[in-house]
């Protein structure tokens, strides 16, 4: 049940849940959040730490640099060269 309200939650978990939702649909998004969810509950209770929620856009920051360094691969691998070009 805490998956479910997720969808529209402004954090890590909510970010992971329509990430999940768009790749691979309503169901299994739901079970994939609830298994991180009861995984981070876990860790918690083993650990006697609170749960540092880092925000929503640390994580689309990483994301951003995984693509970046992506797509210069894939330029690269064309015998191309990425500038990056500051407005």
């Amino acid at each position: 049940m805490c998956a479910c309200t997720l969808m529209n939650s402004k954090n890590y978990l909510g970010d992971f849940f329509r990430r999940k939702k768009a790749q691979k649909g309503y169901c299994k998004a739901i079970t994939a959040t609830a298994r991180k969810i009861a995984v981070i509950y876990y860790t918690m209770l083993k650990t006697k730490q609170a749960y540092n929620d880092l925000g929503e856009q640390y994580y689309m920051k990483k994301k951003n640099e995984i693509q970046l360094k992506k797509l210069k691969k894939n330029a690269s691998s064309f015998g191309y060269k990425l500038v990056l070009i500051n407005d």
